[in-house]
């Protein structure tokens, strides 16, 4: 699919999740070269003052806010403006659902994945920056890219790194897909210590300016046992062929092992516009202001195995993926309210990840048909994390 901007046909394009850090990029490069690309849609949760700013500057067709109490305010905000305002799950989808070329599925979490969907659903070029799209419902996400002849693009920088140097043509001659992690703000710390972080320890990140969820999920790496399993659906390899290593420098955002001895690696500064700029100009590459990466300052890159002990995450994530059915969804669920209660300051650090194995162990496994199914488990995961929770 050749639909790359240009100064003839500009790019029509809509952002899911405009106000978050991906968000906020994506509409950073477009910012660059505004005749590129027309703003079909955009959509935001909390941070409302900020989704009006956008929607005032880009001008979208529509903005759709995910809470149906800060309708109201938005609406006055934009009122005479000609934009469509809507609010709610449904507005959401219908976002989504508008004729753009190209979406960015920037909505952390499980409500990311029904607009997902229906962006998928009509066809459209879909920049997936969503991990819980294909850890909860990746069989039924490829179903319908495949059905609807869209096209999905990963912009989380490891997937990214990979499909930049992964030879499709021949996925046979790959021999492992590598996946770097920095190791988060807690390599180092003895496992002893761990018990008392804190979430400001937790959610300042070495390398990585991201929101406070994703940054805990790096901290316990329980974001590489996601991505993980998003590898698993995104490219031909079987689970034990994907490897996780540690590389605090965050400059080799991934590798592709063949089966001559190469191995292929993407490098960049850690920046997200890198990635998504890729995506946003695929399939050609455009200009992004990225720091340029001078390997000459850096020095040095290194690398170790992941400790699984001091990371129960990345053995529960894998544990889920050969285990299928709905375990990745409970997986998932479980996970966001043990964050979501850590960073409440209700929950120990520690607690994340023996949370989520006492959900997963709670809960007996069922294979979803259906988003409708897939949404059920992750409504009784979530239930069922917080019941157990009352006994930490």
């Amino acid at each position: 699919m050749d639909s790359a901007p240009s100064s003839e046909t500009p790019r029509r394009v809509t952002i899911l999740g405009s106000t978050g850090s991906i968000g906020c990029n994506t509409l950073d490069l477009i910012a660059r070269e505004p005749d590129k690309y027309v703003v079909e849609a955009i959509t935001g949760n909390r941070n409302t003052d900020l989704l009006v700013v956008q929607a005032l500057k880009f001008n979208p067709q529509m903005v759709a806010v995910a809470s149906e109490e800060n309708y109201a305010s938005v609406k006055s905000a934009l009122s005479g403006t000609g934009i469509e305002v809507g609010a709610g799950e449904e507005s959401m989808v219908e976002a989504a659902s508008r004729p753009a070329d190209w979406v960015m599925a920037g909505i952390v979490g499980g409500a990311g994945l029904a607009p997902t969907i229906a962006a998928a659903r009509r066809g459209a070029t879909v920049a997936l920056a969503n991990k819980e799209c294909l850890v909860c419902a990746g069989d039924l996400l490829l179903s319908e890219v495949a059905d609807s002849g869209a096209t999905l693009l990963p912009v989380d920088s490891e997937h990214n790194a990979i499909f930049q140097v992964f030879n499709f043509g021949e996925p046979e001659k790959v021999e492992r897909v590598i996946l770097t992690a920095s190791g988060g703000p807690f390599r180092e710390t003895p496992l002893a210590d761990m018990r008392d972080v804190t979430p400001e320890q937790a959610v300042a990140h070495p390398n990585w300016d991201m929101g406070a969820k994703i940054s805990v999920d790096s901290a316990t790496m329980m974001n590489k046992g996601l991505e993980l399993i998003e590898a698993h659906y995104l490219f031909p390899v079987g689970e034990n062929q994907i490897e996780i290593l540690v590389h605090p420098q965050s400059v080799i955002h991934s590798m592709v092992a063949y089966i001559d001895g190469s191995v292929l690696a993407q490098l960049g500064t850690p920046d997200m516009r890198t990635p998504i700029s890729y995506a946003l100009g695929w399939p050609h590459r455009i200009a992004a202001p990225s720091p340029r990466l001078r390997l000459e300052e850096i020095g040095r890159l290194t690398f170790e195995a992941p400790d699984f002990e001091r990371f129960p995450a990345l053995q529960l994530a894998r544990d889920a993926l050969r285990a299928g059915g709905d375990v990745p969804t409970i997986l998932n669920a479980a996970n966001e309210i043990a964050v979501e209660l850590f960073l409440a300051g209700s929950l120990g650090f520690l607690d994340i990840a023996r949370l989520v194995e006492a959900t997963i162990s709670a809960i007996p496994m069922s294979r979803p048909g259906s988003i409708g199914d897939v949404l059920d488990s992750d409504s009784r995961a979530r239930t069922k994390a917080r019941e157990l929770a009352a006994d930490f």
